[in-house]
């Protein structure tokens, strides 16, 4: 990834963050619903990883490779389960990884001026990035626009029902307003980590 270091460690800390909580209810719950939080552990976990910035932990050079074999994976399996935000967002990762490995060397000479002002070049398509960027946009405000209506309604109040509180409360039933959380903040890292391609 491009960009200054302190955005990678914030996108690592947000893909960690949603990606453990995701892989912590991989669990409970439906059969449904523990093969989709698993696939947003994946994607949030992946994201972590890809968004370390190269400063602190120098990358290998089959790392890409490795992502696109991963997440292409994760996209067909999205696939033949008809998850279309997952086939979307694991095509995502692809693409960013496969840019990563077709992102243009910068020339001796340059270096300097591109170490100091912070720039690099930019990788990627634009077309692509740009049908992406506006895709994770959408998807963004639709999250934040369920989202409102869930903390002003009332529906949290269900996690605390007395069968909530005997299984062991927020493990045992997720609760809906954290799951649309941890959905909004992979969707803004996706859209800050394609920014940043």
């Amino acid at each position: 990834m491009h960009g200054p270091p302190w955005v990678g460690w914030l996108l690592v800390l947000l893909g960690a963050a949603a990606g453990g909580y995701c892989l912590s209810r991989a669990g409970t719950g439906t059969a449904a619903q523990r093969v989709e939080a698993r696939g947003e552990a994946l994607m949030g976990l992946g994201m972590a990883v890809m968004a370390l910035p190269a400063s602190a932990v120098a990358p290998p050079s089959w790392s890409p490779w490795l992502f696109a074999g991963v997440f292409g994976a994760a996209g067909l399996r999205a696939l033949a389960l008809r998850h279309p935000h997952h086939v979307v967002s694991s095509g995502a990762m692809v693409y960013m990884a496969l840019a990563m490995t077709a992102a243009p060397e910068t020339p001796a000479g340059l270096a300097g001026h591109v170490a100091h002002t912070g720039h690099s070049a930019p990788g990627g398509v634009p077309l692509l990035t740009g049908l992406l960027l506006g895709y994770y946009s959408l998807f963004v405000i639709t999250a934040g626009i369920r989202l409102a209506p869930a903390g002003a309604a009332g529906p949290a109040g269900a996690a605390c029902t007395p069968t909530a509180v005997a299984t062991g409360g927020i493990a045992a039933v997720p609760r809906p307003e954290v799951l649309g959380a941890c959905r909004l903040a992979m969707g803004i890292g996706m859209f800050a980590m394609l920014l940043a391609l």
